[in-house]
């Protein structure tokens, strides 16, 4: 199936951190929202070609993961959990938490049936109305971690990523998943264009629970929120400015439960 060039959603919200779900569609097909830097460092440590492959398999039972952490932000308190089946992006996330790095951070990019993205260290002390999206740009990527039983669910954890060709996240910004209802209809679509084959436990998910199937192997998912969707609904659903940031900054702490 040919597909057209890559579309960066960051280059249409003038340099905001965007969600980049499909970086090749169809020609007919309706650029989606995608979760991205926009600047970043390159990756210096290899992609694993394994992680990347699409075959369809059986859930990931190392997903269950041994670390929580709590997210609390002005709008409620989330629990989430880490997978262990993506080290890289597990370890970074905790040494990030651990030095505080997420403290008073912003989520500084929202939008309703799509997800709510955070982590830009600009935030931090943003003047109303000031652009977000482009911080962190001087850390180093984390390689991808694709794995087949890892999903992108409503509640699922997963870091952005700017356009880079090897799919290397951010070391820092990520984004939690709202996203909506699928049907078969729609999964299919997806399958054929990308090369995803999904369970049937995988499909039953987006069909019940939702999320955002696009985005499977373009972006990490590395986590789950186990307690708190509702907290995701919450920020999803407030007054934005232009660029998706909420016109009432939406602050962050977060905090190891256990290890």
């Amino acid at each position: 199936m040919k597909r057209t060039k890559i579309l960066l959603a960051t280059c249409l919200l003038a340099g905001m951190m965007s969600i980049q779900a499909n970086a090749q569609v169809k020609k007919t097909t309706t650029p989606k929202k995608t979760p991205a830097t926009t600047a970043a460092k390159k990756t210096t440590a290899p992609v694993n070609k394994v992680a990347a492959t699409k075959s369809a398999v059986k859930p990931d039972l190392a997903t269950a993961g041994s670390i929580r952490i709590k997210i609390v932000t002005d709008s409620g308190t989330m629990f989430l959990r880490l997978y262990d089946s993506t080290p890289l992006h597990r370890d970074n996330f905790v040494k990030l938490v651990k030095q505080g790095f997420y403290d008073s951070l912003l989520f500084h990019r929202v939008i309703q049936g799509f997800m709510i993205q955070g982590g830009d260290p600009l935030s931090k002390n943003a003047a109303p109305g000031q652009p977000l999206g482009m911080g962190g740009g001087d850390m180093e990527r984390i390689p991808a971690e694709f794995r087949n039983g890892i999903i992108h669910k409503r509640g699922a954890l997963a870091a952005a990523r700017d356009g880079n060709p090897q799919k290397a996240s951010s070391a820092c910004q990520f984004y939690i998943v709202q996203g909506k209802r699928s049907t078969d209809a729609e999964l299919g679509m997806i399958e054929q264009r990308s090369g995803v084959k999904y369970t049937e436990e995988q499909r039953e998910i987006y069909k019940s629970m939702g999320g955002t199937p696009f985005l499977d192997h373009e972006y990490t998912v590395f986590g789950e929120v186990e307690t708190g969707l509702e907290v995701i609904d919450k920020i999803a659903s407030v007054a934005k400015a232009p660029g998706d940031r909420p016109i009432g900054d939406i602050r962050m702490h977060i905090e190891i439960v256990n290890e």
